[in-house]
This record gives structure tokens, C-alpha cells and sequence, in this order.
């Protein structure tokens, strides 16, 4: 055993890792061990197990678990980039949620990480002309986690949404490499305006809960959006805003916002 082991971490540690945690889990917690095996210890690579775990969180009367299971080992075929995205996310999920200790949560319990990775199935099923599947992978996304993404929205990798409750991006939206956000952030337009009409969120921003970044605005790279802010217009890199509407209320405080995630404005 301890061969094959050593040649799958050289391989892909973080699938590596995961499997090692997963024994763990079953031998402090033998109840858990259906879970654990189906989700993935039965699985050869990591993409089967992203695979299965999103297929069975969607599964439905309407669509059963085997024909989303297909569908989603298609697309992670066809566009390798998407498993590779979300090993950044579950890396980036252990490194900066303090309640995250294990590679294996984000795969079994994280509905953030849950929600993006079925996003991004999503995303290419609307790049490769499915809209029609693209949609229903959005609606079960929010019917089951409670997160509404529209498939045509871009985002980056290394991507932590915490909590994850209440979160809706828009159709024109982008998000950039190693961002950060919690429960209830939108990412909206402003009215009935068609075409281009939702934020770009640069990389390495940080967003509290509650925050409504709303219309074609740009958020500049490292920067930090308060609590409950509502920001309407552009914000240059490396800045703070807070307050609806938002205003600058000084620098970004670090070098990386979204991986130190000090939400804290300037002067507390």
C-alpha cells in the first residue's frame, strides 16, 4: 500500500490527502463510513469523486443521479480546468476558514465549495450551448444550497464563499482569482438595463456578509468591501469601503485581503 500511496501524492496531493482524511474520519466515526466510501474512497481520482458528490447533492425526480453523474464526468473531461479550480477552492477554503481543519470537509459538508464546483459544470454546459441544462444545474444549485450563480457569470479559482447562504450573482458578473465573501453578498445589476450590468470583482477582494456590489462596476484587485455595504461605483485597488452607499474609508490594511480576512474598517 505504502507504493501507490506515495505515487498518488506525487500525482495529485490533494486528492491524496483527502483519501487519507477520509480513513481517518471513518475510523473516529464508523457510522460515517457509507458516506465517506461512496463520496471518496470508492473513487480512483478526484474528479470521479467531485463528480459523484455534486451529482448526488442534485439529484432529484426530475433528474436522476446517473444522468447528472454523466453529465458532470463529461464536462470535467472536456474542460480539466474545472477540478483543477476547485483543488485551488478547497485549498484556499482550509487556509482561510478558521472552522475548516480537514481537505475532506469542504468535499462532504461545505455547501460553498458544493455550490461553486456545480457552478462551474454550469458554466460550461452554457459555454458549449446547453443553456437549457446550464439553467436547471442554477436551479438546483438554489433550491438545494441556497446559492443562485447564473451560469454565464465567470469566476476564478482559489474562490472561499463561508456560510454561503443567500448568495446571488448575476449573469455578466465576473469574479477574480483568490476571492473571498460570505452569506447574503449580491453581486447584482440595477434595474431592467440588458447587456453588460453586473460587477467585475478583482482578484484578491474581500467581501463582508451582507454586502450588495450592484451594476458594470469595477472592484479593484486586493481590495476590501465592509459589512452590509451597498457599493454602487467603482472602487480603485487596494482600498476600504464601507457604508451605503459605500465610500472609501482608507487603505486595504494588507497586502492580500481575501486570504487574511481582517474585516475589520480602518480605526477599529
Amino acid at each position: 500500500m505504502a507504493t501507490p500511496r506515495i505515487q498518488l501524492a506525487e500525482l495529485d496531493p490533494v486528492w491524496s490527502r483527502i483519501r487519507l482524511e477520509a480513513e481517518a474520519a471513518i475510523s473516529g466515526e464508523p457510522l460515517l463510513g457509507g458516506l465517506v466510501h461512496s463520496s471518496v474512497l470508492h473513487h480512483a481520482s478526484f474528479e470521479r469523486a467531485l463528480a459523484y458528490r455534486i451529482s448526488m447533492k442534485l439529484t432529484s425526480p426530475e433528474m436522476s443521479g446517473q444522468i447528472l453523474r454523466e453529465i458532470v464526468d463529461a464536462a470535467l473531461a472536456d474542460e480539466p480546468e474545472i477540478a483543477q479550480a476547485a483543488r485551488a477552492d478547497i485549498v484556499a477554503i482550509c487556509d482561510r476558514d478558521p472552522a475548516c481543519h480537514t481537505f475532506l470537509q469542504p468535499m462532504l459538508y461545505f455547501k460553498g465549495f458544493q455550490a461553486v464546483q456545480a457552478y462551474r459544470v454550469a458554466h460550461h454546459l452554457w459555454t458549449t450551448g446547453r443553456r437549457d441544462m446550464a439553467y436547471f444545474f442554477q436551479m438546483r444549485v438554489s433550491e438545494v444550497f441556497g446559492v443562485d450563480i447564473h451560469p454565464a457569470a465567470r469566476i476564478g479559482k482559489g474562490v472561499m464563499i463561508d456560510h454561503a447562504h443567500s448568495i446571488v450573482i448575476g449573469e455578466t458578473a465576473v469574479v477574480g482569482d483568490n476571492v473571498s465573501m460570505l452569506h447574503s453578498v449580491t453581486l447584482g445589476g440595477t434595474g431592467k438595463t440588458d447587456g453588460d450590468r453586473h460587477p467585475k470583482i478583482g482578484d484578491g477582494v474581500l467581501i463582508g456578509a451582507g454586502a450588495h456590489v450592484l451594476g458594470n462596476i469595477t472592484i479593484g484587485h486586493c481590495s476590501r468591501i465592509a459589512a452590509g455595504s451597498v457599493v454602487l461605483h467603482d472602487v480603485p485597488p487596494c482600498k476600504t469601503v464601507a457604508g451605503v452607499p459605500a465610500r472609501i474609508v482608507g487603505e486595504a490594511g494588507c497586502a492580500q485581503p481575501a486570504i487574511n480576512m481582517d474585516h475589520r474598517v480602518p480605526g477599529e
